[in-house]
């Protein structure tokens, strides 16, 4: 079998196309491999399917899969066609190993996606010899295609995060399907102005606001405002892991103020307050022990005052939860510790949402598990400088996207 046709069947070119030529360079480390059209060959119309002649050409060039230690790369004559047809006229064909408008072929585009779940882009770019930015607009253009087919019309319950993209005031805020656990949308900054965006993704994917029965959100105003504005049937729950973060930090920076007071006591004793007493070590346990012996008032009341807010989420039902509820915050209101008083105002001001979580049942853990998947993802890739991109790999990582309904790949 003549190198041409062995390479076309690897190709998987079909007539009218076939490979005419192969170039091996073991100087330049490159593979050439020309495919042109057989004579008298016809096309079909990209806009209405008919058959036409080829009516000029232009010379394209495409980078494929390495050959063992060789860049690929093919090249090809497409043509135009004239389409006699109302509304087409002159059109470029579509040739079959590539993407419209792509300089890499489908092989290689599913190559970087399959990479891109696992892999940073800039590692990639080094592999693959290619820069950062071809492959990002890769990316990016798949992401794209595949929210396209995406359906959202079934969506009723959403959870709504935000994570930092770099240092400073910058964010993005991620909005998931909790009962598909999927990544419905990702949009920069974290105001309410993300809820308005996320509601008219959701319309164009076939959802509609009005069905959205339920929002698990932490206590941000923005996405507040935003939920009740654009959703107007959603149940707000305010996210019961949110709540106690809140109350771990009010703890944090009380035990730290003290420990000036008493710095032999409370000196390094952080992840000690952050745990359970049935979650501590011995040792841990004694010297929690010594802590309340020595009078660490502040510091102890904090604590305890954390345990008892957990103890809340123990409750069977609603009913039992706002009966532990009103008693911690009876006993809250009357402490002497200002961050205490204001964690006290916090639960009034949000009480019916923290109390609406026996109902739905509904914490965005889920998603704050996925928000680290993201970081980490970030960290390895060193930080990404768009935004965009940074959205992109999260849909990777949790938009569950079909990609093989995007663009049939060559058998």
């Amino acid at each position: 079998m003549q190198p041409e046709a062995l390479f076309g069947m690897a190709l998987g070119i079909v007539p009218p196309w076939e490979v005419t030529e192969v170039k091996l360079s073991t100087e330049s480390n490159r593979l050439d491999i020309s495919i042109d059209f057989q004579r008298g060959a016809t096309f079909k119309c990209p806009v209405c399917g008919a058959s036409a002649p080829a009516y000029d050409t232009t010379e394209k060039t495409w980078q494929h899969l390495n050959f063992f230690q060789y860049e690929a790369y093919l090249h090809a004559r497409v043509p135009r066609i004239n389409c006699s047809n109302d509304g087409c006229g002159v059109r470029q064909v579509q040739v079959p190993w590539a993407r419209a408008g792509s300089g890499f072929t489908l092989l290689f585009e599913a190559l970087v996606m399959t990479m891109a779940r696992d892999m940073p882009v800039n590692v990639m770019s080094r592999l693959l010899s290619v820069t950062d930015t071809r492959l990002w607009r890769v990316i990016n253009t798949y992401v794209e295609m595949a929210r396209a087919k995406e359906d959202y019309s079934e969506v009723r319950r959403i959870g709504v995060d935000e994570t930092s993209v770099k240092k400073g005031h910058h964010y993005v805020s991620f909005f998931f399907d909790l009962d598909k656990r999927k990544l419905l949308f990702g949009t920069e900054g974290k105001d309410n102005q993300t809820v308005k965006d996320f509601v008219a993704d959701l319309k164009k994917h076939g959802g509609n606001p009005e069905n959205i029965s339920a929002a698990a959100i932490d206590m941000s105003k923005a996405f507040i405002k935003g939920v009740k504005e654009q959703l107007p049937n959603a149940v707000i729950t305010f996210d019961k892991f949110h709540l106690i973060k809140l109350m771990n930090e009010a703890m944090g920076k009380i035990r730290a103020e003290e420990a000036k007071e008493f710095p032999e006591f409370l000196k390094k004793s952080r992840y000690i307050f952050l745990k359970n007493p049935e979650d501590l070590s011995l040792d841990e346990e004694e010297r929690l022990d010594s802590i309340v012996a020595n009078r660490c008032r502040k510091s102890v009341e904090a604590y305890t005052h954390k345990l008892i807010l957990q103890n809340v989420y123990f409750a069977d039902n609603r009913k039992e939860a706002e009966i532990l509820l009103k008693q911690w915050h009876r006993k809250t209101s009357k402490s002497t510790i200002g961050l205490i008083q204001k964690m006290a105002k916090t639960v009034k001001d949000h009480w019916d949402g923290i109390l609406s979580y026996f109902d739905s049942k509904l914490t965005t853990g889920f998603l704050e598990g996925i928000n680290s998947l993201i970081q980490s993802a970030k960290a390895r890739a060193r930080g990404y400088r768009n935004p965009r991109n940074m959205i992109s790999i999260a849909y990777l990582i949790a938009g569950k996207l079909k990609f093989n309904t995007v663009f049939a790949l060559p058998t």
